[in-house]
């Protein structure tokens, strides 16, 4: 059995026990609104899709680069996701259409293996609840021009390095205007990944170096 596929099934497994939760998603925090005591009630619920997938087998998770349309998170890296609609059976199922719809991959391609920490974002109001899942091989994409620039694929390891750890200053769409020092993953080619999808690939990077060390 390859490496990657028994990261996934201690993964799996990891997945449904007691999560490390806000004390990982700190590690990466980098908020441009004070975060309420409590999560309001009117927060808009949605989900976003981790998807990992081997390459050369090594472990590769997908992310985007959102178009720029003066949202709350025009032109971010981010996971496929968005917001629940009253026809989605459940949170899960959010995500799984959110991926078929933006990025075009179907759940019949991939296992979901279980989720992450809900995390609440003050600038939209959105209460995210991440799902990761596990693809066999790199699946095709088919963009929604509308919503995706382009997608990135990065290996879990090189994302996890402590050299792709920084803190940088950046501009939301949402305030714009303001700079922000916030702490970050950078990329090779300079890409950077903040915000909520930071958080959230921060308590995975908790859980991965659990189940890979």
């Amino acid at each position: 059995m390859s490496d990657y596929k028994q990261i996934t099934d201690r993964l799996r497994q990891r997945l449904q026990q007691p999560l490390p939760g806000l004390t990982a998603q700190e590690k990466m925090m980098g908020r441009v609104v004070t975060m309420p005591l409590k999560v309001p009630d009117n927060a808009r619920l949605s989900a976003v899709l981790c998807l990992l997938f081997p390459v050369n087998g090594a472990l590769n998770v997908l992310l985007m680069k959102r178009r720029e349309d003066k949202t709350a998170h025009s032109g971010q890296v981010s996971f496929p996701g968005g917001s629940m609609d009253k026809e989605d059976d459940d949170l899960k199922a959010t995500a799984l259409r959110e991926a078929w719809e933006e990025v075009g991959i179907h759940s019949s391609d991939f296992e979901v293996l279980g989720a992450l920490t809900p995390l609440y974002i003050p600038v939209s109001n959105f209460h995210v609840f991440p799902f990761v899942a596990f693809a066999e091989k790199r699946l095709d994409y088919n963009l929604s021009q509308n919503e995706v620039s382009f997608t990135i694929e990065v290996p879990l390891t090189s994302l996890f390095h402590h050299e792709r750890k920084t803190i940088t200053d950046v501009i939301s769409p949402a305030i714009p205007g303001v700079i922000r020092q916030v702490r970050a993953y950078k990329l090779e080619d300079g890409t950077i990944i903040w915000g909520a999808t930071a958080m959230m690939l921060s308590e995975l990077e908790a859980v991965f170096m659990e189940v890979a060390g």
